[in-house]
């Protein structure tokens, strides 16, 4: 009787064993505790729900969250760095979970005017065109931490008069949040003291089968869109927008994000793959869903939804296997993908875009929600 309970007890271990769930291994805080610009930089852990996000104030950057697949086990689904190093002299992407701006995505030959006033910035993306605010970025800089708690942290910046290029002192302010229903809420506002554009958004890019796993080929996508805007080789809107319809930029319905790159495409070989804004389907001026993606291989969901009028999706198409993510693994093509609430690219320069131009009195705001969930 002695022998048949321990061979019961030994029995019940080694199932437990095997039925443990996978938890998340966060990133150590003292790899990014330092000081920079005469200003502390630390790492964060929000918590909530399933969620778990860690945060950086050196660019306001997600370097981690961590969420259950359909079994329960967690993995981090955004691409990171192990250590503040890795942000401050990245080896490969420099944008890695930031926040980007004062104006995201494209300048186009790295000027634009206000009224009668020309003004210069820097031509960091292949000496032609202005990517993501500069050298000098929101990326860049270490945010001031103004208030944190279990979930929730709230960051300030100041992009002074003439960085960059930029007129106007921005004061800027950003919260993440994560919510009781499994979201990551982003929430923006801006206010300056000189005319000057604003279009800021962040910069999360998701494998959700986990960093390091792989092609996100097969992850199917919608994106809730009729057009879309076309770009030259240099990544510089054409003017105006096109329709998806007959395309490979058409998502309204669900489509393998790799069902279609091969295709012939001209747009699709001028960004070696998706790297352009659609045009968001919008009814009103509230929170809509933007997008959606579905991971077969690990059943996780993710939803967008925004107050912006466009979103960036960009298919990692740079990646190259050369550089590693937060847990050593290498970043191969397409990898990963990046998806940004904005305003449309380079829109100082295409008065036939809806302008992105702040004023004095004026509150520049921005909502973006990623929200997570799984499906069989």
């Amino acid at each position: 009787m002695k022998r048949i309970v321990i061979i019961l007890a030994a029995l019940a271990a080694a199932f437990s064993c095997t039925n443990e769930k996978r938890q998340p291994a966060l990133l150590d805080p003292a790899a990014f505790a330092d000081t920079l610009e005469g200003k502390p930089v630390a790492l964060y852990t929000l918590k909530n729900a399933d969620l778990v996000l860690q945060v950086t104030n050196y660019g306001a950057r997600v370097a981690s969250i961590w969420t259950p697949d359909r079994k329960g086990n967690y993995d981090n689904v955004v691409v990171g760095r192990a250590s503040l190093e890795g942000y401050v002299h990245p080896a490969g992407e420099r944008f890695l979970g930031a926040c980007v701006g004062p104006v995201a995505n494209r300048i186009g030959n790295a000027e634009f005017a206000i009224g009668d006033m020309v003004f210069k910035t820097p031509a960091n993306e292949a000496g032609i065109t202005t990517l993501h605010g500069g050298y000098k970025g929101l990326d860049n800089v270490v945010w001031d931490v103004k208030s944190v708690d279990e979930s929730s942290i709230v960051l300030t910046y100041l992009h002074e008069d003439g960085q960059e290029g930029f007129p106007g002192n921005l004061s800027i302010e950003m919260r993440y949040e994560l919510t009781p229903s499994d979201e990551f809420r982003i929430t923006y506002s801006a206010v300056t003291d000189s005319p000057t554009p604003v279009n800021i958004t962040n910069h999360p890019f998701f494998n959700l089968s986990g960093e390091g796993s792989g092609s996100i080929e097969d992850c199917v996508m919608t994106i809730n869109a009729s057009s879309y805007i076309p770009i030259d080789a240099h990544s510089i809107p054409l003017g105006g927008t096109a329709s998806v319809e007959g395309t490979p930029f058409d998502f309204r319905e669900p489509h393998a994000i790799g069902e279609r790159l091969g295709e012939d495409n001209e747009q699709l070989r001028n960004a070696r793959g998706y790297d352009h804004n659609w045009c968001l389907d919008r009814k009103g001026e509230g929170m809509e869903q933007a997008c959606t993606v579905y991971d077969p291989a690990s059943g996780r969901f993710l939803e967008v939804l925004t107050d912006q009028i466009g979103l960036q999706f960009y298919s990692g198409n740079f990646f190259d296997g050369n550089d590693v993510g937060s847990n050593g693994k290498p970043l191969i093509f397409r990898s990963s993908f990046a998806l940004e609430t904005q305003y449309f690219p380079d829109s100082p320069n295409h008065p036939e875009y809806p302008s992105i131009l702040l004023n004095p009195g004026e509150t520049y705001t921005h909502e973006c929600i990623y929200r997570f969930s799984t499906r069989k």
